[in-house]
């Protein structure tokens, strides 16, 4: 008899456990708090954390450059029109090998710099003659930039004989020389060739085609070889590439048809002088500018 009440409480037991499993999981369940991350779900790892690029306020602003890969300080001032020292000196590089891609650099001076015009650069921004060529003795020592009281003196007499044809120029328009007198041997294509290809044999001269102040002498841009850039004013720059030997350095203030480099093939298949006009930064057709032969 004891044996048969014990099966029963067993039994009474069991069910009234079962009662009570199915009443609590009939209970909404609660789940453990979590941290809610749908805002970053999407974003890479550490992104959140991420720091900045110097410059990202600033992209898409006029006067910004974002920077792209492949790009380096020197490619980024000749496309822009700009010297590459003025590009570090306005961004405070420490140091201008080292830049990121998407970093924005400001690429066109501060307001402050903008009234005040280097001397060199304002003594270029006048059309001369395109026959007017520095007589000897005339060039400034290399790494030196002409006095401003010389170009303020030399002023005159490049009006006195610029040509009546070049009197409605802007004010910023230059009268070019060409750079060697090679015959062309490569036209003026924007997507391929960005210039001029003159032929020619190794040491022929190489001229500036106006006057203007080095911003770049080197070898650091590939597929240009040992190049020189001359700014001429606020629109216009000019490029020398391939040559054997440089002539001037950067900052030097040279003048129009003066021998700045000899004719070579660095980085090139055959010997030629490749040369560029650059308005405002973008390639144009150097035919256009230069006069007839």
């Amino acid at each position: 008899m004891a044996g048969r009440m014990n099966r029963i409480g067993f039994f009474a037991f069991c069910l009234a456990l079962a009662m009570a499993l199915a009443a609590c999981s009939s209970k909404p369940q609660t789940k453990a708090p979590v941290e809610d991350r749908s805002a970053t779900a999407t974003q890479p790892a550490g992104a959140a954390d991420a720091k900045p690029l110097p410059g990202a306020e600033n992209a898409g602003k006029p006067g910004y450059y974002t920077v792209k890969r492949g790009d380096t300080v020197m490619r980024i001032g000749l496309e822009t029109g700009q010297a590459w020292r003025d590009i570090v000196r306005w961004n405070n590089l420490e140091n201008p090998n080292l830049i990121e891609v998407g970093q924005v650099l400001r690429v066109v001076p501060p307001v402050a710099a903008t009234a005040a015009a280097s001397p060199a650069t304002g003594a270029v921004s006048r059309p001369v003659a395109s026959s007017s060529v520095a007589p000897a003795g005339a060039t400034p020592p290399v790494g030196q930039a002409a006095p401003a009281a010389s170009a303020a003196a030399a002023a005159p007499a490049a009006s006195a004989s610029t040509a009546p044809a070049t009197a409605t120029a802007g004010e910023d328009e230059i009268v070019f020389i060409w750079p060697g007198t090679g015959a062309v041997i490569a036209g003026f294509d924007e997507a391929k060739n960005k210039g001029l290809d003159l032929g020619g044999k190794a040491g022929d001269p190489v001229v500036a085609a106006a006057d203007g102040r080095v911003v770049y002498a080197g070898a650091g841009l590939r597929g240009y070889g040992n190049l020189v850039i001359l700014k001429h004013n606020n629109t216009y720059l000019t490029a020398y590439a391939h040559n054997q030997t440089l002539l001037v350095k950067e900052d030097q203030t040279v003048r129009k048809g003066q021998k700045i480099a000899e004719m070579g093939n660095s980085d090139a298949d055959r010997v030629k002088l490749h040369f560029e006009i650059r308005r405002q930064g973008k390639p144009v057709d150097p035919a256009k500018y230069l006069p007839p032969r």
